[in-house]
């Protein structure tokens, strides 16, 4: 299947971290693979796969994880629409994590050799997704610190702008507002939090007045002060100034 207006995307995901020509642009919404619905919480891939293809989030949202041996779930990162979040498996063999959907989610798997002869043919796409894994280890450091040296209002406030700034880069906020399906669970599982303990953070973000949280839905009240109580640098996302 040609990607046509599935790759749009990924063309407003690697534009908001590298200027891209029309050219480029054009070769993106061309990329062919397989496009597969799935619905909310189901893996799109699994720690010890050997993929041979890449999972391009086309609608939805998705997270990176892995399982203790007793079942306990950590969650690493989010993933929202334009990300390739397994791009790592053209160079490392075997999956060391899950990648699972969070919302219902319209995903591409693009072959590794098409995203391999896509690089040889043009290098500065090469380089936008060489940048987005460095973007990613970028954001891995800042969660580090986060669950390690914030306490858990930092935690969730960091984690709030986060996503709020990403989505707006790519287009996917409104105004104030953005779509992103959480629940308390997965809020913990990524802040290291119980969920108890998610439940009475969210109360004292929006009893500050900082945000109001339904139906899937954030809106933000107090950006300044949002970002203040998360200590939020958005440096650490290397987004270009007029999308950030």
């Amino acid at each position: 299947m040609d990607a046509n207006q599935q790759s749009n995307p990924l063309v407003r995901k690697l534009e908001s971290i590298l200027v891209l020509s029309d050219g480029e642009k054009d070769v993106l919404r061309k990329v062919s693979g397989t496009v597969k619905t799935v619905g909310p919480r189901q893996d799109l891939v699994r720690e010890g796969d050997r993929p041979s293809e890449c999972c391009l989030i086309l609608e939805g949202f998705a997270y990176r994880y892995k399982l203790t041996e007793e079942g306990k779930r950590q969650i690493f990162s989010f993933h929202i629409p334009g990300d390739i979040p397994d791009l790592q498996s053209l160079h490392l063999d075997v999956m060391d994590h899950s990648l699972s959907s969070l919302s219902a989610c319209k995903v591409m798997y693009i072959s590794h050799e098409t995203v391999c002869d896509l690089v040889r043919r043009c290098p500065r796409i090469g380089d936008a997704f060489w940048r987005e894994t460095l973007i990613d280890g970028a954001v891995f450091r800042e969660w580090i610190l986060n669950l390690g040296r914030r306490e858990a209002y930092g935690r969730m406030a960091h984690l709030l702008c986060e996503l709020y700034v990403r989505l707006k880069a790519v287009g996917l906020t409104n105004g104030d507002v953005y779509e992103f399906p959480l629940t308390q669970a997965e809020f913990g599982d990524a802040l290291g939090l119980s969920t108890v303990h998610v439940n009475r953070t969210l109360q004292d973000l929006r009893g500050d007045g900082l945000i109001t949280l339904r139906s899937n839905s954030v809106t933000v009240l107090d950006w300044d002060r949002l970002r203040e109580a998360g200590e939020f640098d958005p440096t650490y996302l290397h987004l270009r100034k007029d999308a950030a």
